[in-house]
């Protein structure tokens, strides 16, 4: 594959895609609501992904012109790559000297090596790294035809569009790879950069119709195994009260479901992976051979215009 695929918005794809990049401690979670309490329970929170239906609206906001010496920002030059950039935006933000991240040589190469350069011929040097579209492109769906031309979408075809929001040296910005510059927010810490980005989020939902409801918001957060492993060992060094005995066991409960949602992950992944185009060609074959597609066909097509049918009685 020469160009780079779409992949999905989902906390699964994302954690095990930055686990392809090299980086440890961290996973990738998903929010259902800007209810500050549900951000403070996954903290430590080292930036969100919002997702959001694109249009041509202009954004009357400006953005900065030049990028501040201790903010890692690039353009999007790669069609498709707006999730894994989304995803880069945060990473190479995290102050490794404060957080327990590793991010791997590879990344920490990346980002030696393109510090200072202009956000467009990092945009390129992204397309450019192997491991990152590699990885990026993992996720393909199989597909029945290799057509390498990219493919543009139609007039009416929604697309989509992912950015970051970050906290960086006590200021808050919005990274988007198709703007020329990051947008500044204002000034923050870390400790209350969930509250300020949340009306911003809701902002940005609110310029559209009522409506629409394809939105997606994901946290990239430190590795929940992690964070409770060490605060099973902080507990271990109390007086073993029937108290801690029972934070213990909700500690370890916590783990055995955060095993439990991994291996769910790796099970969708497999399948996101898993090519079903023989099974389902060969499957089509026999139905033609025993004489029974035609009659599926036509059943098929009945149903539908039932379905339809029914649609148009209730809009009346």
């Amino acid at each position: 594959m020469s160009g780079w695929t779409t992949i999905e918005s989902d906390p699964g794809v994302f954690t095990e895609l930055i686990e392809k990049f090299g980086v440890k401690g961290v996973q990738v979670e998903e929010l259902w609501t800007l209810d500050i309490n549900e951000l403070n329970n996954v903290k430590p929170v080292y930036g969100l992904i919002f997702l959001f239906k694109w249009n041509t609206e202009i954004d009357e906001r400006a953005s900065l012109e030049q990028i501040p010496e201790n903010l890692f920002f690039s353009n999007q030059i790669v069609t498709n790559a707006c999730a894994t950039q989304a995803i880069l935006s945060i990473l190479l933000n995290i102050d490794t000297n404060k957080q327990k991240v590793d991010l791997g040589q590879e990344l920490i190469n990346f980002k030696t090596f393109n510090q200072g350069l202009p956000p467009d011929v990092i945009g390129e040097s992204i397309g450019s790294f192997d491991l990152i579209k590699e990885a990026h492109n993992s996720f393909a769906r199989p597909e029945p035809f290799i057509i390498e031309e990219e493919r543009k979408p139609k007039k009416d075809e929604d697309v989509f569009h992912f950015i970051a929001y970050v906290p960086v040296h006590n200021t808050l910005y919005e990274l988007d790879g198709l703007k020329p510059g990051p947008i500044l927010l204002g000034d923050c810490t870390d400790e209350n950069w969930l509250e300020k980005i949340i009306p911003e989020i809701q902002d940005r939902i609110n310029r559209y119709s009522q409506n629409e409801i394809k939105f997606n918001l994901l946290a990239v957060i430190r590795n929940r195994k992690d964070v409770f492993n060490e605060q099973i060992e902080e507990l271990e060094k109390k007086e073993q009260t029937n108290e801690v005995k029972e934070l213990i066991n909700e500690l370890k409960e916590k783990i055995r479901y955060e095993d439990e949602k991994r291996l769910q992950w790796r099970t969708e992944n497999a399948r996101r992976r898993h090519n079903y185009i023989p099974f389902l060609t060969n499957l089509l074959r026999v139905l033609a051979e025993e004489g029974e597609l035609n009659n599926l066909i036509e059943k098929g097509k009945q149903k539908m215009q039932e379905q339809q049918q029914r649609a148009g009685n209730k809009k009346d």
